[in-house]
């Protein structure tokens, strides 16, 4: 009595075995992205030095950065507990940009752009990780349209208390909000400059509103009494 079970064991075994490899070959590698893990904890995700963007016929130049992140840059700026050497960085579009981020800090911080296009980096992000007092490099190309991307830290509170910036890539699409050095915060505190005289500007402007308001109400009862008298 036969038994094809028996005889389809081996065939199951080695499609599995070849299975991965041959998904991989018919990828053609276009969306292999490179993550680096360093042997003193650092990390990279998301490296791209090779895959053009689309719309991008080549990469049109390479660049470095050097970005230094920790307290020490957040000393001229009200209310941040860390901060960044740069908080902007412009590049044409289509660069091959080098980053590396360099932590004075004794804990770790983040480099991290979002909202580039998922399909050649996952979850749209490119993302450098260096623990304290270490380093780490990571590459990626830029896409090709006009465009401002955020920088952050994305470590709990980080971001909130200083370690913000943007990616200007060609003439960009504004600036971020909150941006130290480039932009206004999205709510000014009353205790940084200029922030008493919008607080005051909007008591008046609220006061304001409250007594037209009530003069409008008054002149609107006004008017309905001489109405009812009338009749």
């Amino acid at each position: 009595m036969r038994r094809p079970a028996t005889r389809a064991a081996p065939a199951l075994v080695l499609a599995l075995l070849t299975w991965p490899p041959a998904i991989a070959a018919q990828d053609g590698g276009h969306h292999a992205h490179h993550h680096a893990a360093g042997a003193d904890g650092s990390v990279v995700m998301n490296a791209n030095p090779d895959t053009l963007p689309n719309g991008c016929a080549a990469v049109s130049g390479d660049e470095a950065v050097t970005i230094h992140a920790g307290r020490d840059y957040a000393a001229d700026v009200p209310g941040a507990l860390f901060g960044m050497s740069r908080h902007e960085v412009r590049v044409p579009p289509c660069t091959r940009l080098t980053v590396t981020l360099v932590n004075d800090d004794d804990i770790r911080h983040q480099w991290m752009v979002h909202g580039l296009p998922k399909y050649l980096y996952p979850a749209g992000m490119f993302h450098i990780e260096a623990m304290g007092g270490g380093r780490a490099t990571g590459t990626f190309i830029v896409p090709a349209e006009d465009r401002t991307y955020l920088i952050h830290c994305d470590i709990a509170q980080h971001m909130e208390k200083g370690m913000r910036g943007q990616l200007v890539v060609g003439a960009g699409s504004g600036d971020l909000w909150a941006v130290p050095g480039i932009s206004d915060a999205f709510r000014r505190d009353d205790y940084l400059p200029g922030g008493g005289r919008t607080a005051l500007l909007f008591t008046v402007a609220l006061a304001l509103g409250f007594v037209a308001g009530r003069l409008l109400y008054r002149r609107g009862r006004r008017g309905r009494g001489q109405v009812q008298e009338q009749q």
